[in-house]
C-alpha cells in the first residue's frame, strides 16, 4: 500500500484509473464536486473504488458547510458554516456545541449514505482579524477553548454517524495572510500567539486523524512549511500538541509548495507526515506518484487501520429506510431549534 490519498478525475473510475490503483493500492481518495453529479452516481463512484481496492479503505470529502461543500443543492440540503455556530455559541454556548453535534450527525448520515467515511472537518484554525479569508466564516471563533469545545462535538457527531473526521491545519492556519493554495504564507508571529493557536489542537490531540498547514511558522522553522518540517511535525505535532493519530498534507498541488509532484509528495512523507494528499486528479502525476513512493510504514499503516477498523460495512446504510430518514430530519429539527431559540 502506498501512503497517498488520491484525488480521481472524473465522475467514474477510468480503465487507466483502476489498473493503477490495483497495482499501487493507494491508502484512500479523496472527492471533489468534479467527482459527484447525483446520489446514484456518487454511491456507484464509491462502492467501485471500494470494490477496485477490494477493503474498506477512506474515503474523503470536504464537506464543512457553508462555502466549503462538495456534495451542493439541489441534490443535497446546504449546511450551515462555522461562524454561524460561533454567533450562537455568544448567546449559548451549550446551545451550540449540542447544535454543532446534531449538525455533524445530519451531515454524517448524508455522506455515509454514499459511501463517504470521512470528512475533511473540524477545522480548528483561531479566526484572526489580519489573517486571509480562505479561513473566515469557516473558523468557530477567536477563543481556543471554544473552537475546541465545538470541534470536539464536531468529531462527536461525525462519529455517531459512522463518519470519521480530521483535525486540521495542524498547527493553525489562523495567523496566514495568504492563502496558501496561491502562495506561501510565512508567519512571523511570536511563539506565546503560536501556543495559543496550537490549544484547540492540543485539546483534541486524540483524534485519529489531523491534517498539515502548509505554512512557515519562522519561530519554529525558518526554512520549511509544517508540512515539510521534520522538527514541526516531531516536536511540536507530535511532542508538545501531542497528536499520535494519523498525520496527512494538506493537498501537496497547491501553489505554497515547491518541486514537482512527486518531490512534494516524498518531502511530505520525509518530514513524517503519514500520508500525503494528492487531490488534482491529473493521471500522469498520480502514477508517477505511486511509482516512486515507498510503501506505507508500518505505524503509518497502523494509524491508518485504527481509522479503518472503525467503518461500518459501505451497504449497512441507506437513508431512503424510514427510520434513517427519520432520523436524519430529527437531527435538522434540533439544530434549527436552537438556533431559533437563541433568535440567531
Amino acid at each position: 500500500m502506498k501512503p497517498v490519498f488520491i484525488g480521481i478525475a472524473d465522475t467514474r473510475l477510468s480503465d487507466q484509473e483502476k489498473k493503477l490503483f490495483r497495482q499501487y493500492e493507494p491508502a484512500g481518495y479523496i472527492l471533489f464536486q468534479r467527482n459527484i453529479t447525483d446520489r446514484t452516481q456518487l454511491k456507484k463512484l464509491t462502492a467501485d473504488l471500494r470494490a477496485n481496492s477490494q477493503q474498506n479503505i477512506p474515503i474523503l470529502i470536504d464537506q464543512e458547510g457553508g462555502r466549503v461543500a462538495r456534495m451542493k443543492p439541489p441534490v443535497w440540503p446546504a449546511f450551515p458554516a462555522a461562524a454561524r455556530f460561533d454567533e450562537l455559541y455568544q448567546k449559548a454556548p451549550v446551545s451550540a456545541i449540542e447544535a454543532v453535534r446534531a449538525n455533524s450527525h445530519a451531515l454524517a448520515l448524508l455522506l455515509q449514505d454514499v459511501g463517504i467515511n470521512v470528512d475533511c472537518m473540524p477545522l480548528l484554525d483561531i479566526r484572526d482579524p489580519e489573517g486571509d479569508n480562505i479561513i473566515g466564516d469557516r473558523s468557530f471563533g477567536h477563543n481556543p477553548e471554544q473552537v475546541a469545545a465545538l470541534g470536539r462535538a464536531v468529531l462527536d457527531g461525525l462519529a455517531k454517524g459512522s463518519v470519521c473526521g480530521i483535525i486540521k491545519h495542524i498547527p493553525g492556519h489562523g495567523q496566514a495572510k495568504v492563502d496558501s493554495h496561491k502562495a506561501l504564507p510565512v508567519v512571523d508571529s511570536p511563539i506565546e500567539i503560536l501556543e495559543r493557536d496550537i490549544r484547540p489542537f492540543q485539546h483534541l490531540r486524540n483524534a485519529k486523524m489531523a491534517m498539515t498547514a502548509h505554512i512557515i511558522y519562522q519561530a519554529w522553522d525558518k526554512e520549511s512549511c509544517a508540512s515539510y518540517s521534520s522538527k514541526i511535525i516531531h516536536d511540536i505535532i507530535r511532542k508538545k500538541i501531542g497528536f499520535k493519530g494519523l498525520l496527512m498534507s494538506d493537498d501537496i498541488g497547491m501553489n505554497a509548495l515547491d518541486g514537482d509532484p512527486v518531490t512534494r509528495a516524498l518531502r511530505v512523507f520525509d518530514a513524517g507526515c503519514d500520508v500525503a494528499l494528492h487531490c488534482s486528479g491529473k493521471f500522469d502525476d498520480m502514477k508517477a506518484i505511486l511509482e516512486n513512493m515507498d510503501e506505507i510504514r508500518p505505524e503509518s499503516f497502523a494509524a491508518l487501520e485504527k481509522v479503518t477498523n472503525e467503518f461500518s460495512s459501505a451497504s449497512d446504510f441507506d437513508l431512503d429506510r424510514a427510520e434513517n430518514k427519520a432520523l436524519f430530519d430529527r437531527c435538522i429539527a434540533e439544530r434549527d431549534a436552537l438556533f431559533l431559540e437563541a433568535a440567531v
